[in-house]
């Protein structure tokens, strides 16, 4: 297929220049030109490249293509899909082993050598499954079965991070993904390692996947309700793991204001006495996504207004104390911001002005 001089069936290094009759410049300004772009070694590398070809303007008027190009574009397209069964063969590669029995008997250190195995295997495939069709012929490949019934709860805390984080990776935006995952029962032992695992890697990554299965999703939204979700990242927001708490904050945040009918749920797990109590530990940046939370919870909801106005929590007199330590801060603006919103929205006279604007 390849003409003399093309170098047998080597890919070109870079696209064969047009006919000297397109250039708008001298017959030597050809010469120079150098920079094109390597061939795409895959199916979205390709996509981009004709992106980018289509987004310039054409080269009045056009000729016919050359052979020297003709066949480069052969050759490219050949090499997107050649790039992409390689990575097709990798992902088997790595299932095959993950897929391998984990060894019972052997030494400390054959032992130590499998695991590292396992844990490579797992983090190509994470890098792998960023493409989402990667992700989607992992899946095919029964990839997701593996990872949910043999490594989210694996003894090694190394493999069960891992395998969440991939579980994540391959979820993220694709409703076909997260709907097999769910479907697996991931959502619930996703929870559990988030509420119990004693490592926490693991829960930070399982916090994770579970973002990415339940937020723009309602199938899995309604796994997490009828599984307690609220309950379980309530009590990640109280541990002592400053990631977990700021991730799990910002999760129940957006989920308030995304599906604001669940806002009546919460007022009944007592959910505004926890954050505000969670508000009242020593400050930290935290707050800021907890604060965000309540101000989600109250806003167009006349239940958590007036739970807020219990005189118990006394949430007044904490939200102007906080207003007076934080104005001098400029780092701190959004969560002034949301106390000067509670105050507002709470504990404002109907005959305020601030109520009309």
């Amino acid at each position: 297929m390849a003409d003399q001089g093309s170098g047998g069936s080597r890919l070109p290094l870079a696209l064969p220049p047009a006919s000297q009759g397109c250039s708008s410049g001298g017959g030597g300004s050809s010469a120079g030109n150098s920079g094109h772009p390597l061939p795409p070694r895959n199916l979205q590398g390709l996509l981009q490249m004709a992106i980018t070809a289509g987004s310039e303007e054409p080269d009045p008027p056009p000729e016919p293509m050359s052979e020297e190009r003709r066949q480069w574009l052969q050759e490219a397209v050949s090499a997107a899909f050649r790039g992409q069964r390689e990575e097709v063969e990798q992902m088997k590669n790595c299932l095959r082993v993950l897929s391998q029995p984990i060894p019972s008997l052997a030494v400390e250190a054959e032992l130590a050598t499998d695991q590292q195995e396992r844990e490579g295997a797992l983090e190509l495939l994470a890098d792998l499954c960023e493409n989402m069709d990667n992700a989607a012929d992992f899946c095919q490949l029964s990839g997701m079965h593996l990872l949910v019934g043999r490594y989210l709860e694996a003894g090694p805390a190394g493999l069960r991070w891992r395998a969440a984080q991939l579980i994540g990776t391959c979820s993220q935006n694709v409703a076909a993904i997260q709907e097999q995952v769910l479907g697996l029962g991931a959502l619930r032992k996703l929870l559990r390692l988030l509420d119990r695992d004693p490592c926490d890697l693991v829960r930070v990554k399982a916090l994770f996947a579970i973002s990415c299965l339940v937020r723009e999703q309602e199938v899995g939204l309604l796994q997490f309700l009828r599984l307690d979700g609220f309950s379980v990242l309530m009590r990640a927001m109280q541990q002592q793991v400053q990631k977990l708490k700021v991730k799990s904050a910002f999760l129940l945040q957006n989920l308030l204001v995304g599906h604001p009918e669940h806002k009546g749920t919460l007022c009944s797990m007592g959910m505004v006495q926890q954050l505000v109590a969670l508000i009242r530990t020593e400050h930290s940046p935290f707050h800021e996504h907890v604060l965000g939370a309540l101000c989600s919870l109250v806003t167009d909801f006349p239940q958590g207004v007036r739970e807020c106005r219990e005189p118990e929590l006394g949430l007044e007199e904490l939200l102007r104390h906080r207003c007076q330590l934080l104005q001098q801060h400029e780092e701190y603006q959004e969560e002034l911001e949301f106390c000067e919103k509670l105050l507002q929205t709470c504990f404002s006279s109907p005959t305020d002005d601030s109520m009309d604007r």
